[in-house]
Formats: C-alpha cells, sequence, structure tokens
C-alpha cells in the first residue's frame, strides 16, 4: 500500500487531472516524449505525496484524433473508437512515467482489454485510490461522439472527486491570447455560464454543464511549469477557477 503523508497541506483530498494526448508531445508536436512526460509524472507524484487522491484523464491526441479522421473518410463512430485506443497507449505511457517517479499507479479503461489494463469498474476504482494508487483513466467514456473533456467531468463525478484540475499549456483563462497579446488579463475566476456564454473553449460544453450539475469547479493551470500541480493543490499557483460563481 501505499500511504500518502501530509494530508493537512492540500486544499482537497481527491482531485482529477485533464491531460491532453498534445500535453505529452512536447514541441515535437506528435507521439510520447519522454523528455515531457517524466517530469509531469514526477508533478503528479509530488502531488499526491501531500496526500491527495489523484485521477488522471488522458487524451489522445498526439496519436490520433477522430473528429479529423472522421472529416477525412473515416465513418465518425469507428474514428471515434480509433482515438480511444490512442488513450490507452497514452495511458500505459504515463503509468510507467509515474511508476518510474516512485508512485504505483493503475490505468483503468472503459474499453475492456484485460491483457493490457483493468476494465473501469468503479468500486475497483475507489478502493485503488484508498491504497493511495494514481489512477489513469483511458477509453474516454467508452462511447463515441463524447470527448475526453467529457470522460474526465464523468470520472470526476463519478469519484466524487472535489475538483477538476484542466492542464494547459498557459496559467489559466485570459482575456486574449497571451501569446499574441503581452498584456492580456488572466481571469482569477469565471462562472460555468460565463463559459457556456462566452463559448470559451476550455472544455467542451457538455463537461462543463455537467461539472456545474455536480458542483465540481474547475482550475485552468499550465501543466508546462515543474511543480505546479503540486502547488495548484495547496492553492498556491496561478490559475482560473470556473465554478458557481
Amino acid at each position: 500500500m501505499d500511504s500518502p503523508s501530509g494530508a493537512a497541506k492540500s486544499r482537497y483530498k481527491r482531485v482529477l487531472v485533464k491531460l491532453s494526448g498534445e500535453a505529452l508531445a512536447g514541441d515535437k508536436g506528435y507521439g510520447i516524449d519522454l523528455d515531457v512526460i517524466d517530469p509531469i509524472a514526477k508533478d503528479i507524484t509530488s502531488a499526491a505525496a501531500l496526500g491527495v487522491e489523484i485521477c488522471v484523464v488522458v487524451g489522445g491526441g498526439n496519436i490520433f484524433r477522430g473528429l479529423m479522421a472522421a472529416e477525412g473518410g473515416i465513418e465518425r463512430a469507428r474514428a471515434d473508437y480509433m482515438g480511444m485506443l490512442a488513450t490507452v497507449m497514452n495511458a500505459l505511457a504515463l503509468q510507467a512515467a509515474i511508476e518510474r517517479a516512485g508512485r504505483t499507479a493503475r490505468v483503468l479503461s472503459a474499453i475492456p482489454m484485460p491483457t493490457v489494463c483493468e476494465p473501469y469498474i468503479r468500486d475497483k476504482a475507489l478502493d485503488h485510490l484508498a491504497k493511495g494508487r494514481v489512477l489513469v483513466f483511458a477509453g474516454g467514456t467508452g462511447n463515441p461522439f463524447f470527448t475526453t473533456d467529457t470522460a474526465a467531468a464523468l470520472r470526476a463525478a463519478e469519484m466524487e472527486c472535489e475538483a477538476l484540475y484542466k492542464a494547459t499549456q498557459v496559467d489559466g483563462v485570459y482575456s486574449a491570447d497571451p501569446k499574441k497579446v503581452p498584456d492580456a488579463k488572466r481571469y482569477e475566476r469565471l462562472s460555468y455560464a460565463d463559459v457556456l456564454k462566452q463559448d470559451l473553449k476550455i472544455m467542451d460544453g457538455a463537461a462543463i454543464a455537467l461539472a456545474r450539475d455536480n458542483r465540481i469547479p474547475i482550475i485552468v493551470f499550465s501543466i508546462k511549469n515543474q511543480g505546479s500541480l503540486a502547488l495548484e493543490v495547496q492553492g498556491q499557483g496561478a490559475s482560473t477557477t470556473i465554478d458557481g460563481g
């Protein structure tokens, strides 16, 4: 059993982190960059060491994007299933990196493939969390036409997570692209209604609505800076919080 320590230092007892597939590719833009995934894994293990129970949902866009393939002529449902398989590859790579960093992790897939990883069973997932293991959810929701953002909100609700951390390339939500507009304003807080009304593209509308209906705050932060997740769970990082307002 992996024993957590220092639980009093964390804002939350249980959180879910949403990682895009692109985050694992780094500057290469495709595939899995070990120079990128290892620091991310260390950040996750550092946060877990604070006593936080951590779930992760990972995308697959660095390997295959179902929507783009559908636009290229592959039937949408089939293309989405192909994208789900890409998330399993990323999840296995992240599991290996987390375990290299010294923490036990388990991959649970919405699409059963028992020779590769465990099937997603809620009670089993909760048991893993109780033993201090990091959970990496793969396969999206297991259904086509749903994004991994929606899968993240769904798993956060099922796992009774207290917050959903959306890992991005910038430290929150800005009034304009900070890479193009140097004086763009970073929002400290937005409401779910603000995000949906302004169509801010932080996560898809279904994910935002699911988080809203289950009162799960979404915290948008940058995964690029080493240690950012550990800072965030202690309430010390730069980010944007999306909640009921």
